[in-house]
C-alpha cells in the first residue's frame, strides 16, 4: 500500500515536474532574448503574463526595442497597456520615433493617445514631417469652395493646408475634418467681403493671410503651418442670376395683380348689367300700370274722351319724332 502511494507520488511529481520543463522551454527563447538584450524579464513574469492572457511576445519585442532606444518603460506598463486593448506595439514604435526626433512625449501620453482611438505612430510622423490636406475634401464629394464676393461674382476655390500633429493637444482635440471645415468657413468669410471678385482674383494669397489671422487650429489636435491656394476660378454670376430670379417673381405678381384687377372688372360689369335688366324690368312692369290707371280714371270721371284722345296723339307724336330721329 505504502508503494503505491509512493509510486503516484513519483508520477504526480514527474508530471509537475514536466510541466515545468514545458514551461520553461516555451519561454525560454523568450527570456535569453530578453536577457541577452539587457531588457531583463524573469521566467516567472513571462509565465504570469501567459496566465493573465497577455501576448509574451508582444511585451518582450517591445521592451527590447525601447531599451535598446535608451527608453526605460517597464513590463508592467506594458502589460497594462496590453489589457486596456492597446496597441503595445505601436506605441513602442512610436516612441522610439518620438525619441530620435528629439521630440518629448512620455509613455502615458502615447499610451493615452493609442487608447483615445487615435494612430500615435502616424501622429509622431506628421509631427515630424506635416502633412498636406485637400480643402475640402473631395473624398466626401465636394471638389471646390464656392463663394460670392459683393459684386454678386461666383469664385471656386481650391486650398491645400499643411498642418503638424500638436502631440499635447492630440488627446480631446478636433480631428483634420474640423480644420477643413474651418478654413472652408474662412475662406467663405474673406471672399464674401470682398468688394469685387478681381480684387481676390489679383491677390489669391489674400485668402491665406486672412484665414491664418482666425487662428484656427485652436483646440485642434494639429498646428497650421501654411494655407495655401491651388486653384481659384470664377464661376457664375449669381448677382445677376438673383437679379433676374428676382425680375420674373416681380412680373408674375404684377400679371397676377392685374389678372385679378381684370376679374374684379368683370365682376362688376357683369353687376351692372344685371343692374340694368333690373330697372328695364321695372320700366316695363311700371307701363304695364298705365292702361290700368287710364280705365281707372275714365271709371272715376278725372278723364276724359277729347283728353285721351290728345294723350294719344301726343304719344304718336312723340314715336313719329323718335322713329325719324332714329332714322337719321
Amino acid at each position: 500500500m505504502g508503494g503505491i502511494a509512493v509510486l503516484v507520488g513519483i508520477v504526480v511529481a514527474g508530471l509537475i515536474a514536466l510541466g515545468f520543463l514545458m514551461l520553461f522551454f516555451r519561454f525560454f527563447g523568450l527570456w535569453f532574448r530578453a536577457l541577452l538584450s539587457g531588457a531583463h524579464v524573469g521566467l516567472g513574469r513571462l509565465v504570469g503574463m501567459w496566465l493573465r492572457h497577455v501576448d509574451p511576445g508582444v511585451i518582450v519585442d517591445s521592451r527590447i526595442m525601447l531599451t535598446k532606444a535608451g527608453i526605460e518603460v517597464s513590463s508592467d506598463l506594458l502589460e497594462t497597456h496590453f489589457l486596456a486593448r492597446g496597441h503595445v506595439t505601436n506605441v513602442s514604435l512610436a516612441l522610439v520615433a518620438a525619441n530620435k526626433a528629439n521630440i518629448p512625449l512620455p509613455f502615458q501620453r502615447a499610451a493615452a493617445i493609442d487608447l483615445a482611438g487615435r494612430d500615435v505612430l502616424d501622429a509622431v510622423k506628421t509631427s515630424v514631417n506635416p502633412k498636406v490636406i485637400d480643402c475640402p475634401d473631395t473624398s466626401k464629394g465636394k471638389v471646390t469652395i464656392d463663394a460670392v464676393a459683393k459684386d454678386g461674382i461666383q469664385l471656386q476655390v481650391k486650398a491645400r493646408v499643411t498642418v503638424r500633429a500638436n502631440l499635447e493637444r492630440l488627446v480631446g482635440g478636433a480631428t483634420e475634418e474640423t480644420i477643413i471645415a474651418r478654413v472652408g468657413e474662412g475662406i467663405v468669410t474673406t471672399i464674401g467681403s470682398s468688394e469685387s471678385y478681381k480684387t481676390v482674383m489679383e491677390n489669391p494669397d489674400l485668402i491665406s493671410k486672412r484665414v491664418l489671422e482666425k487662428g484656427l487650429d485652436a483646440g485642434t489636435a494639429f498646428e497650421i503651418l501654411s494655407i495655401d491656394i491651388a486653384d481659384i476660378d470664377v464661376g457664375a454670376n449669381v448677382g445677376a442670376k438673383l437679379q433676374a430670379d428676382q425680375a420674373e417673381a416681380d412680373k408674375r405678381r404684377f400679371q397676377a395683380e392685374a389678372e385679378k384687377r381684370r376679374a374684379a372688372a368683370q365682376a362688376q360689369e357683369q353687376e351692372m348689367i344685371a343692374l340694368v335688366q333690373e330697372n328695364r324690368a321695372k320700366v316695363v312692369l311700371a307701363e304695364a300700370q298705365i292702361p290700368l290707371a287710364i280705365a281707372d280714371a275714365f271709371k272715376n270721371g278725372h278723364l276724359g274722351v277729347m283728353d285721351y284722345y290728345r294723350l294719344k296723339n301726343i304719344q304718336a307724336d312723340t314715336d313719329m319724332r323718335s322713329s325719324i330721329g332714329g332714322h337719321k
